[in-house]
């Protein structure tokens, strides 16, 4: 977390790592994993229920969650290492994660980029993410993506 890479879309990560400790405690709803590569540990990755968001506190500062139903998950990931970057890991993950989260019962699954953060978007539409039309523009700094499954229209 503290690598640049990192830093540049998280954060300080002394503040990320007390969410994560928060949501290992069940303080916080949103569930964090580590996900791997045969037995080398690669990323992060979390999924957070956008209901739970649903509220004054987060719909002041992102008025976006109240257009979403509230059985929208959402779901963030990031490459450990600088050098795992650009190999299609986060793709890969994020599509097991992506089927794992439909077979457990989810269907409306956001993820939220930087749209600067150009490597991410491309990946995430290499895992079947496609921007929100409707949220254009209404959501900040971030670019609101739904999982479109096969069969699905956009």
């Amino acid at each position: 977390m503290r690598e640049p890479h990192w830093r540049e879309w998280w954060g300080d990560p002394e503040i990320e790592l007390g969410y994560i400790q928060d949501m290992v405690e069940e303080r916080d709803t949103t569930r964090p994993f580590i996900f791997y590569k045969g037995d080398r540990d690669i990323g992060y990755i979390q999924y957070w229920f956008v209901g739970h968001h649903q509220n004054g506190t987060w719909l002041a500062e992102n008025p976006w969650l109240a257009d979403l139903p509230a059985e929208t998950i959402g779901v963030d990931l990031s490459i450990g290492s600088a050098s795992d970057l650009s190999k299609g890991l986060g793709t890969e993950a994020l599509i097991a994660f992506v089927a794992r989260l439909r077979d457990t019962g989810f269907s409306q699954i956001i993820i939220d980029p930087d749209p600067n953060n150009i490597r991410a978007v491309r990946a995430y539409e290499k895992a079947g993410f496609r921007p929100v039309a409707e949220l254009a523009g209404k959501t900040g700094d971030s670019l609101i993506m739904r999982h479109v499954a096969s069969g699905e229209t956009g």
